[in-house]
């Protein structure tokens, strides 16, 4: 896919660390809250209506209420492509992401920042904003706001500035890699599907993101090249942290994981040491499974 008009010369954001790797290789020769809904798309956007907001200023947030899809259609301001323009329905959002006990005020900033509609098939334009996780293709779904929240605010912990330096594994369509680029300093991702990096590429072209890197490859063996790495942050669910994520871990660094496979939780895993790793389970959680290998 592209969106680069006949004749104009390719823009180079985001850049993928395909590049940056040929060309490094070539020079060598706090109590969590509960879970208001899992993770399962078709599940979630059955149950869950978006949130709208009244005729009030942008800045003024009201109460999240239940509504249907079809009305939000109705009631979202639209430009020319189509697309979703309304700050106050992405406020109202973070609103109710904060009211499920997400505090950090740089991770509310950054979902404010983002918008999630750029990251979604037109057709599922009008739920961006709801409370969901929703499908990209692929049997890979986009996450719930709340989870990307509460996901980066445990890697943020404890965290006065940015993050140095944080790997994602699994790119999916790009959102959550376009959040974590406000919170940190340096954002690699990793993709296994390669139809969906470049989705991702795509998607995130048009935000000029300059700290953001993309590449495809197996998202288990995380990216040695650039390790060690402050935070990690999976979104696909394994039995287990694969180890070699574990050892490129900086000391003192943080990963986040969903864990398990029917019944899943959060992990977070803190390295204490160049040989000690401290597990603690967080909360419950549903994702799509973690896979080894590559996708062309």
């Amino acid at each position: 896919m592209s969106d680069q008009p006949s004749g104009a010369k390719p823009k180079r954001f985001p850049l993928t660390l395909d590049a940056v790797t040929d060309k490094a290789t070539r020079s060598r020769a706090t109590v969590a809250p509960r879970f208001n809904s899992t993770q399962t798309a078709v599940k979630n956007v059955a149950a869950r209506a978006p949130v709208l907001v009244k005729s009030s200023p942008p800045s003024v947030l009201n109460t999240p209420t239940e509504k249907s899809v079809a009305n939000v259609a109705n009631t979202v301001k639209r430009d020319d492509n189509m697309t979703l323009v309304s700050d106050a329905i992405r406020k109202a959002m973070v609103k109710r992401v904060q009211q499920q006990g997400v505090q950090d005020p740089l991770v509310l900033a950054a979902m404010e920042a983002v918008p999630r509609h750029y990251f979604l098939e037109p057709g599922l334009a009008s739920q961006a904003y709801i409370d969901a996780s929703l499908p990209i293709g692929y049997h890979q779904t986009i996450s719930q706001p709340y989870i990307v929240a509460r996901m980066i605010e445990i890697l943020r912990e404890q965290t006065t500035g940015k993050l140095n330096r944080v790997l994602e594994i699994g790119t999916g369509c790009g959102y959550q890699a376009a959040v974590l680029a406000h919170v940190a300093k340096d954002v690699y991702s990793i993709e296994r599907i390669k139809p969906l990096h470049e989705l991702a590429r795509n998607n995130l072209r048009q935000l000029r993101i300059p700290n953001l890197r993309l590449h495809y490859g197996d998202g288990m063996l995380g990216f040695p090249q650039v390790a060690p790495f402050d935070g990690i942050i999976l979104a696909a669910a394994g039995l287990e942290v694969p180890q070699a994520l574990l050892d490129q871990m900086a000391v003192g660094g943080r990963l986040i994981a969903p864990i398990g496979e029917k019944n899943q939780v959060l992990k977070l895993v803190l390295r204490t040491g160049v040989f000690e790793w401290k597990t603690e389970t967080l909360e419950t959680c549903h994702f799509v499974p973690l896979k080894a290998g590559t996708l062309g």
